[in-house]
């Protein structure tokens, strides 16, 4: 589907220089001289590779629709992370590449949505929260206030956070998948 090159916005996938690109950030420019453009910072969705580029309202771009299916998360093997559909019960293996740091949150049964294009696995996104087990945390300085200051904290997965001063090494907390930071104690 084609569309002005203004009307780009974060998170559209358009096919630009014969690649797949993913819109991460977008701004109206309005120069004092010239005409206004949008200017498109963008990640391959093959590569990893930024580019910024500028897009102005008389361009066309084609805009790439992906389909989104559920799949549940199986077992890695090596460097490839198995899945199986929740529907056809069919298997697909995605490299660590394509998933990128997000493989940390991967849990066993985990349900992850996975966009595909033209049957290809693109990258796959995660639910909002995930639990995991505090392993090692330091103890609880006297004075400091529960209000205000965080710990650290490993998490079973390997993952530094910061956690107030009540949560203790084997408490299950919730943590944000996009910005890795404590949620929440888990019940």
């Amino acid at each position: 589907m084609k569309i002005d090159g203004n009307n780009i916005r974060p998170g559209n996938v358009i096919e630009h220089k014969s690649g797949l690109w993913r819109a991460i950030k977008t701004a109206h420019t309005q120069p004092g001289k010239g005409g206004a453009y949008l200017q498109v910072e963008l990640k391959n969705l093959r590569d990893g590779t930024k580019l910024n580029e500028r897009f102005r309202s008389s361009e066309k771009v084609e805009r790439v629709s992906l389909s989104q299916k559920d799949y549940q998360y199986l077992y890695a093997d090596g460097d490839m992370y198995n899945f199986m559909d929740t529907e056809t019960y069919e298997q697909i293996a995605i490299s660590a590449e394509d998933i990128g740091e997000d493989a940390v949150f991967l849990q066993d049964g985990m349900t992850v949505v996975i966009e595909m294009y033209e049957e290809t696995p693109l990258g796959i996104s995660l639910p909002d929260k995930v639990i995991c087990e505090v392993v090692e945390t330091e103890p609880v300085v006297k004075g400091q206030t529960a209000s205000s200051s965080y710990k650290p904290a490993m998490l079973d997965n390997g993952l530094r956070i910061g956690v107030p001063p009540f949560v203790n090494a084997g408490d299950k907390v919730h943590v944000t998948t996009t910005d890795r930071e404590y949620a929440g104690r888990a019940d």
